[in-house]
């Protein structure tokens, strides 16, 4: 490829921090949506629940698709999507996150 010439793939990351805040609701959500997934096996969907039921992050992970992020923006389409979550400690006035993300709860 020639420096005039340019990939029509792009490979767009996101880094999210959430906080669960009320992981009771977070999996009664997860809860629905596995049990109105109409593609889920009988024993898949067990598993999914059981997985859910262990771990907050499994249920964010289940609720967030990637898809949904880009489904709307015109002229693109997806190609290729993956994603995991895991608990993390977070501390914004550590060095390791400050100017790393944007503070949505910072007043401008």
């Amino acid at each position: 490829m020639t420096s005039t010439e340019t990939s029509r793939f792009v490979r767009f990351r996101v880094d999210l921090v959430v906080e669960i805040a009320d992981p009771d609701q977070l999996r009664r959500a997860t809860y629905e949506q596995i049990d109105g997934d109409e593609s889920l096996a009988e024993e898949e969907r067990g598993h999914a629940r059981r997985m859910v039921e262990s771990d907050e992050a499994e249920a964010l992970a289940y609720l967030v698709e990637p898809f949904e992020l880009v489904e709307e923006v015109p002229g693109v389409e997806l190609v290729q999507a993956s994603w995991s979550s895991e608990h993390v400690d977070y501390d914004p006035r550590a060095a390791e996150w400050s100017g790393a993300f944007v503070d949505l709860d910072e007043d401008d």
